[in-house]
């Protein structure tokens, strides 16, 4: 509103002199005093005409806040969705990450919505970790007051299901939050979950913070709806345009680099996030289970009111491999086997765990049969088929319209059958150049370059752990940042193993690269590996750190990244003369500075 556009016409009924000084004092005003002014005439108005003359303060807006946990990004992801909705549905809502906030700041939140997932066996998320300890700890504050809900991301196939979101919901009622939408534990297909939990925990909050009205008018639970033409809920079907094998001939591995086109697409991502590939299942594996079932290929099957023939259900839909406690006990009602329901018996944990490992759902079918199955029954036992989250190899800076991939084709040997990696196979045998994979982005935002491209930046990928780590380079030089990089890569192999070796060299050639270090654990008698490259290079690693370098880790979790933990735990103490605890707290403190980053798998 300009100060010299009148807002009160001539005409209006008013003195000249009123008209004249309403344009003055009008247009001056803040919207947030507007907004009050409203309340205040209204109640004016209500009691002049009869109403309590006691004047109504203004409506306000309900504050809500959405904390999440998250470790892939997903439960970020549902958090700004479920914002966004929230804002439009009246409410003024923000997302908050754990790792950006203390369990005492929850004390006088009104209206609280919890996303978090559950990361390997039950263990919170990588920035939830602190937030998780104190939050369950005797110092946590009561939360009588607090109106919450909570939905939990998790995966079946793991034994503690959603364990983050069962914890955190009871933590929250034992706090003396009281509980306004049930809970949902979400399986890896959480789509329509996740919907059906946000329109319900807005509307349950909705009907509490009534009678508020927002600037449209009285609030309403909308339903979250994408904001691109191509997403999880409709992937985008890429051309692949290259595939390359990354390994030299006799190479115990198969590492494949892959080029895929998003020309079209709308998509958009940035060097650190993961692409979602949705894969097909393998016709070998497919065709074994309707044999073995002795099921016809071209039955008809519903699954979520969609039609499908078995064959095409097995092949494109469902997961025919992973075994999971609830796809056995969905089995065994079927199959009524007395052996594989003593195996399910918790007593006999120890002797399921070991029958499960190695195994797919084509030997619980040969080893438990069922005598009579039908077609809408095996794909009742079974879950969607997931996507598979890669590491994106590329900066779009450099690639644009592009995104590229490097993928470890997962292939072995067990209890009698060969056995393949479901998507990695999918994208190194079973789709040609020029056909198309259904893919969409999945945003990583806690793992990217650093902010100041002055920074320097260390990064620990060995194996396929590099692929974000060529897309940081590229984005560097893409974008002509002057801050040093040191890569850490190992492998097995130096003659077969050295993944995009001749492009580490011309970036060290051109100064890009400020450092390569390599560790070929099989090129000699004692394993070396990344973790000992660093210890090598100890006093300059802490010196870079020192001068403000962020430090980036991308592979496997269970060994790798833990080693590396140590590692670099054990170089501060030593090069920083601190104890233990200090040294702890270093590294503490770097995490939270956003400066130690790990994508971790």
């Amino acid at each position: 509103m300009s100060n010299t556009d009148p807002v009160v016409p001539n005409t209006a009924p008013f003195a000249p002199e009123q008209v004249q000084w309403l344009n003055s004092f009008l247009p001056a005003l803040q919207p947030d005093q507007l907004t009050w002014l409203e309340g205040f005439v209204s109640g004016l108005r209500a009691g002049k005409a009869g109403a309590p003359s006691t004047l109504a303060a203004p409506a306000t807006t309900p504050q809500l806040t959405v904390l999440y946990g998250t470790e892939s990004g997903n439960s970020e992801s549902l958090a700004d969705q479920t914002v966004k909705v929230a804002n439009k549905s009246g409410f003024k809502a923000k997302a908050v990450s754990m790792g950006d906030i203390k369990p005492a700041k929850l004390k006088g939140v009104e209206n609280l919505l919890v996303i978090v997932s559950t990361w390997g066996e039950g263990d919170p998320p990588e920035n939830a970790v602190d937030f998780y300890e104190a939050f369950m700890s005797d110092s946590a504050p009561k939360l009588e007051g607090v109106h919450f809900s909570v939905l939990g991301l998790g995966d079946t196939s793991y034994e503690h299901f959603c364990k983050m979101g069962k914890d955190f919901d009871a933590r929250l009622e034992a706090l003396g939050a009281k509980r306004v939408f049930d809970r949902v534990d979400c399986d890896v297909d959480y789509d329509d979950a996740f919907v059906a939990w946000q329109k319900g925990a807005l509307a349950a909050l909705s009907d509490i913070a009534q009678p508020t009205e927002s600037a449209g008018g009285v609030m309403t639970a909308a339903v979250a709806t994408p904001t691109v033409a191509y997403s999880r809920k409709n992937p985008f079907p890429a051309e692949l345009t290259e595939r390359v094998i990354l390994n030299c001939e006799g190479s115990a591995k198969e590492t494949i680099h892959l080029e895929m086109s998003l020309e079209g697409s709308g998509l958009d991502y940035q060097a650190g996030d993961a692409l979602a590939v949705v894969p097909h299942n393998a016709d070998d594996i497919v065709e074994d289970i309707i044999k073995i079932t002795n099921l016809d290929a071209d039955a008809p099957v519903l699954i979520k009111e969609q039609d499908f023939t078995l064959k095409d259900a097995l092949t494109s839909q469902l997961d025919v491999t992973g075994i999971s406690l609830p796809v056995l006990k969905r089995y065994n009602e079927i199959a009524k086997d007395v052996k594989l329901a003593e195996m399910l018996n918790p007593e006999n944990k120890a002797q399921l765990q070991a029958y499960l490992y190695g195994r797919e759902i084509i030997d619980v079918l040969k080893d438990f049969p069922a005598k009579e199955i039908t077609a809408d029954a095996l794909v009742g036992i079974m879950r969607k088929l997931p996507p598979r989250l890669y590491s994106i190899a590329s900066s779009p800076k450099a690639h644009p319209g592009e995104v590229h991939l490097t993928v470890g084709v997962v292939r072995y040997d067990a209890h009698g059958r060969n056995r393949k990696g479901v998507c990695s196979t999918y994208l190194a045998e079973r789709i040609q150049e020029g056909d198309k994979v259904d893919v969409f982005v999945t945003p990583n935002k806690h793992f990217k370059v650093p902010a100041n491209p002055d920074a320097p930046m260390i990064m620990v990928g060995p194996g396929t752990g590099i692929a974000p780590f060529r897309a940081f380079v590229e984005e560097r030089k893409a974008t002509d940042a002057k801050g040093k990089n040191w890569l850490f890569f190992g492998d097995q192999h130096y003659l077969t193993d050295f993944l995009y070796q001749t492009e580490w060299q011309d970036y060290l050639a051109d100064g890009i690269l400020t450092k390569l270090d390599v560790a070929f654990s099989r090129d000699q008698k004692e394993k070396v590996y990344v973790q000992d490259r660093m210890r090598e290079n100890a006093k300059e690693l802490y010196a870079w750190i020192q001068e403000g370098a962020s430090f980036y880790v991308c592979g496997d979790a269970s060994r790798m990244a833990t080693d590396v933990d140590v590692a670099l735990h054990d170089i501060i103490e030593q090069e920083g003369g601190m104890s233990k605890e200090d040294a702890a707290a270093f590294v503490k403190q770097l995490k939270t500075d956003k400066r130690y980053l790990r994508d971790v798998y």
